[in-house]
This record gives C-alpha cells, structure tokens and sequence, in this order.
C-alpha cells in the first residue's frame, strides 16, 4: 500500500457504527460503480470520529492503480464494512494524480 494519502475527505458517519472509527480505521470504499477498494482513514486533530460524527482527514487506498480516473472534488464515496454502509466521505483535495478524473 502506498505509504501517502490519496485524498482528503469531509468524512460523515451515519449513526450505524458500534464503536467510533479511530486513526487507521480500515474500511471499504466504493469508488465508482464496480469498484470497491479498502482504505486507511487518518483524521486531523482527532484520534477518533463518534459513530455518527463528522471530521476531516485522509484516505490512502490500496491499489489505486487499479481504478484510475475515478474521482474528483466534491464526489462522494460511500464508506462500507460489508454490505453494510457506514458514512461518506465527501472529496476535497486529490493528492494521487492516477485518481483524478
């Protein structure tokens, strides 16, 4: 896995977490419509987000190579373990030039 961040997101949970979502939290992203990678979050200022929080921070992805092309600010991604969707994380900066559209 690439060792920077890929993006910097507004992350949003939605409530339906059991326990907050701490630095290094490694849930799955759905970055474009047959496209489901995981990723590391790492939060600014914090060291976790209650489940159903909001803060700022990084994604690093693993592969993005993988799914070039996928993202732009302001898309939004979902934020899923398993099936189950979690949050969103809103896309303010593209760091990973082989993601940005």
């Amino acid at each position: 896995m690439n060792k920077y961040p890929d993006v910097e997101v507004e992350f949003e949970f939605n409530g339906t977490r059991r326990n907050p979502a701490r630095n290094g939290y490694r849930p799955q992203h759905q970055v474009n419509e047959s496209y489901l990678t995981s990723g590391v979050h790492h939060y600014y200022g914090v060291d976790e987000v209650p489940v159903d929080g909001r803060a700022t921070g990084t994604i690093t992805f693993i592969t993005p190579e993988f799914y070039p092309a996928c993202l732009w600010v302001g898309k939004t991604i979902r934020i899923q373990e398993g099936e189950r969707v979690v949050g969103h994380a809103t896309v303010t900066k593209i760091f990973n030039p082989v993601l940005e559209r």
